[in-house]
């Protein structure tokens, strides 16, 4: 019963703000204008990220009200909302690259810190380090098509919360799914055409709880990070790809383009809604077996990623194929 409450309060405040935020015109209100780098024609709300980040917390102040708060997440959501922060600010005023990054390596190092373990040495702390701050910025730049960010967010979390389940971690399955739930009240409005878009206030913010989340489940013995790699690998291999090729062929890798493999299926003709579906079913059979592999002995798992690796290998190959 407490579990439906705090989907139905996430998934319902999320879902009203964000049309609240889709026909609001106020000030303060920040627009995402069309540029040459844009796939979307027309300036569009980007603050969908506040109506996702207040229905997760009040799903979650559900869940505190009838089984009590632990002060074991406290430094979680103190970074959750100093990232919050500092994204909307940039939403709003467009902070420097430079300050954005010394933010977001700070709030890591301050997680790491946290949540250390004394058997980790000093080279497994900063390979997380770079992780938490590379998932921050990955999901930022794989949030530019409707639809594709939220829906992310929906499978990812929500195989997280299956998984707490199944392991008897109510609080992570509950804060995962009040995510999820969440996430998916915002998806009304931002599946294709999209009206509001979650800007780096959601996309940010995301891409933390997503890369905490894949750390500290490998660290409770829920899911190894192999696999929980896999689950958001839509992601991960789309953005990681892609920036090592541009890295590669000299480019400046650090501003905006529209070079992902999304965006080019999109500029191929391909529109939103049916690249969103597509990737939709990659991010369905990627959680699928994530959670089929998740009792497998640790052989079985990584011959399952190596078989993806050749997955995506031939998806790459299909997408320059199809676009020339």
């Amino acid at each position: 019963m407490v579990i439906l409450l705090v989907l139905a309060t996430a998934a319902a405040l999320s879902g009203l703000l964000s049309w609240k935020l889709a026909h609001s015109r106020s000030g303060w209100q920040a627009l995402d204008i069309p540029n040459e780098r844009s796939l979307h024609t027309r300036p569009t709300p980007r603050t969908g990220g506040i109506a996702i980040l207040l229905g997760t917390m009040a799903g979650l102040l559900v869940l505190w009200m009838k089984q009590g708060h632990t002060i074991a997440t406290l430094p979680l959501y103190i970074s959750v909302v100093t990232l919050a922060l500092l994204s909307l600010a940039d939403d709003r005023y467009c902070l420097g690259a430079g300050l954005r990054l010394l933010v977001q390596l700070a709030i890591a190092g301050f997680l790491i810190y946290q949540y250390r373990k004394p058997e980790l040495g000093m080279a497994q702390e900063l390979i997380a380090l770079l992780f938490l701050v590379w998932m921050i910025n990955l999901y930022n730049f794989m949030d530019g098509m409707d639809g594709f960010a939220g829906g992310m967010s929906i499978f990812g979390f929500g195989t997280y919360a299956i998984l707490g389940w199944q392991a008897g971690q109510a609080e992570l399955a509950l804060g995962c799914a009040a995510l999820a739930a969440a996430c998916t009240g915002f998806l009304l409005l931002n599946y294709p055409p999209a009206k509001l878009f979650m800007g780096d206030v959601g996309s940010t913010v995301l891409g933390l709880l997503a890369g905490v989340t894949i750390l500290q489940s490998h660290r409770d013995d829920i899911l190894p990070v192999w696999l929980g790699i896999l689950v958001f690998s839509p992601f991960i291999v789309d953005a990681s790809v892609t920036i090592t090729t541009r890295i590669v062929s000299g480019e400046r890798f650090w501003e905006p383009h529209k070079k992902h493999y999304y965006q080019m299926l999109v500029q191929a003709g391909w529109g939103h809604h049916r690249t969103v579906l597509a990737e939709y079913a990659l991010m369905l059979a990627c959680c699928g077996s994530a959670l089929a592999g998740a009792t497998l002995p640790r052989e079985w798992q990584i011959l399952l990623v190596a078989m993806w690796s050749v997955v995506y290998a031939l998806l790459i190959r299909y997408v320059h194929l199809t676009t020339g």
